[in-house]
């Protein structure tokens, strides 16, 4: 059984390690975001000496404060908002019932009865809650066993937005905790499924996009008739003896471009694949493929730094 010194130096070596790998340019913002430490303290804070020994200093300080393990999975929430880039993250979609309607959301019923639903199934489990300055609950969860404490260095973390059936989690929650998290996330967001969609992404913020239609694909005031002139298309004439060859096409393409993805920045997604199935058919009376009565299948994958941009640029460049 853990005493409390043993649980006070656990917490210690738990915040040393935050403070470790915390970037010394976001030291100040982070922990001034996390806001345990009042002003004062944090204007005593050397931030120009080691990292070791400005950790210990932090640890310090937060012994004064007897900060506890919440206290520090809220710091871990806090730099992981900073760096949510590192995370992996899944999109889930929930849905109700047909005919049900939006139910009123109360933040604190909405805690209390996550934190119930997970330590009834699992005694060793530790979740912590921070809302986000736009509105979303960012909850972290540390896994443990029947047998052994949650292990604080691999939580999972989960970004849901209040009255939306979408949900975000990390992927680095164990297999046999994720039913009890969809199970828990269903009966606080009061909703009777949960599916997860082929949308996997570091990047948080366009999954987001992506999932609530943010991004301006066709937007309302988009003038199908705007005129699309040479030099936008990158048809400049610099010779006059240069003719272009199917420049109505091109013009065609890049219109169908910009119809398709606007004009605006693209949610930036770095991997998508797509399952294809098919039947040949023939009008030269059989062959191989066309008495196959099997469908072909097949997994088209495309990978790019910003994969989106890419399809964007596409089309026009090959027409």
């Amino acid at each position: 059984m853990r005493t409390a010194t043993e649980m006070d130096e656990n917490v210690a070596e738990f915040l040393r390690r935050l403070v470790l790998k915390i970037p010394l340019c976001e030291m100040k913002p982070i922990l001034e975001a996390w806001d345990f430490l009042s002003e004062d303290q944090l204007q005593t804070v050397n931030l120009k000496q080691r990292k070791e020994f400005l950790a210990q200093e932090v640890v310090l300080l937060c012994e004064k404060q007897c900060a506890s393990l919440d206290d520090m999975a809220l710091l871990d929430i806090v730099y992981t908002q900073f760096h949510r880039h590192q995370k992996l993250w899944s999109v889930f979609q929930m849905s109700k019932e047909p005919g049900e309607e939006i139910d009123f959301f109360d933040m604190e019923q909405f805690q209390r009865s996550f934190k119930r639903i997970l330590q009834r199934a699992l005694k060793n489990v530790t979740i912590s809650f921070r809302v986000s300055k736009e509105n979303s609950i960012w909850i972290r969860v540390a896994w443990g066993t029947q047998y052994s404490q949650p292990n604080q260095y691999k939580p999972t973390f989960v970004v849901y937005y209040p009255q939306t059936p979408y949900v975000f989690i990390s992927s680095c929650h164990l297999r046999s905790t994720a039913p009890l998290l969809h199970q828990a996330l269903k009966v606080v967001s009061k909703h009777h499924h949960i599916v997860q969609l082929d949308l996997r992404s570091r990047h948080l913020d366009s999954l987001k996009a992506i999932a609530f239609r943010e991004y301006g694909q066709t937007s309302e005031n988009y003038n199908s008739t705007m005129s699309l002139h040479e030099g936008s298309l990158g048809l400049e004439i610099m010779d006059s003896r240069i003719i272009h060859e199917n420049k109505e096409e091109k013009v065609r393409v890049c219109r169908v471009t910009q119809e398709a993805f606007g004009s605006y920045p693209q949610p930036r997604l770095e991997f998508a694949q797509y399952k294809l199935e098919t039947k040949f058919k023939s009008a030269l009376g059989g062959g191989i493929l066309a008495d196959r009565k099997e469908p072909l299948r097949c997994l088209v994958k495309f990978s790019s730094p910003h994969l989106l941009e890419a399809l964007k640029s596409l089309a026009p460049a090959v027409a």
